[in-house]
């Protein structure tokens, strides 16, 4: 084994990252990405973290087999437990929910001290992320949406900026659906919100026949703004 291949979404995720910096990829995996970018001459060196023993097993494996153990350091720990702080100049964290992604921010932010960019890629939930960033005080600088294997991906890169920057008149709509990717309306984009929409109306026909109570009507109420939030959004 002496070359990496990437699929569409960890390839789009390489190429945010800043040259000649040093990485660490969190919840690595089989850690391609990190091993990608070391053979690719993107990267300095990498930290590949993964929590769960197989993963980290499997990672340990692949820089070994490619001979990258002098670049990349392989650690088990819990999200950014595996780095100290000013270690790395990037981080990335990929294929996980929106809602995890920001609970490892929230729970290393000692370690994000020095770190130049972040790139993240959640596969549901990405407004969690974006709501995380303007509370802490990361200015979103660029979004992607794609679509690989039937699925569809966004990937969100920060820096440390005015976080409200990218939002001008629609931070709620901007949160939800992204600030960068509302204007510009791709195909993915939409079929990915009219799927969307289905769903919540979905949800919506089921609340209207539950017994009625307080939480139901709130419930319906925070459904019916975000239905006409994405009808509005969709035009």
């Amino acid at each position: 084994m002496n070359e990496v291949k990437l699929s569409k979404r960890l390839q789009a995720v390489a190429e945010e990252i800043i040259p000649q910096s040093v990485l660490a990829d969190i919840g690595s995996d089989h850690a391609y990405l990190p091993c990608y970018c070391v053979l690719h001459n993107r990267i300095v060196s990498a930290i590949a973290g993964e929590v769960v023993e197989g993963p980290y097993q499997s990672a340990k494996t692949t820089v070994e087999q490619l001979h990258l153990e002098d670049k990349i350091s392989v650690r088990k720990g819990d999200g950014l437990s595996v780095l100290a702080g000013g270690e790395a100049d990037v981080i990335t964290i990929c294929g996980m929910g929106g809602a995890l992604i920001r609970d490892i921010l929230e729970r290393g932010k000692g370690k994000l001290q020095g770190v130049q960019r972040l790139v993240l890629q959640p596969n549901i939930g990405a407004h969690n992320i974006r709501q995380w960033l303007i509370e802490n005080g990361w200015e979103l600088k660029k979004e992607q949406i794609l679509k690989e294997d039937g699925k569809i991906y966004e990937i969100l890169c920060a820096e440390k900026g005015n976080p409200m920057q990218p939002y001008e008149e629609q931070e709620t709509a901007g949160v939800l659906m992204g600030p960068f990717l509302l204007p510009e309306k791709s195909t993915v984009f939409v079929e990915k919100w009219q799927h969307e929409l289905k769903s919540l109306k979905m949800i919506y026909e089921q609340l209207n026949k539950a017994a009625e109570t307080e939480e139901t009507e709130r419930k319906r109420q925070e459904l019916l703004e975000k239905i006409a939030l994405i009808e509005e959004a969709l035009g």
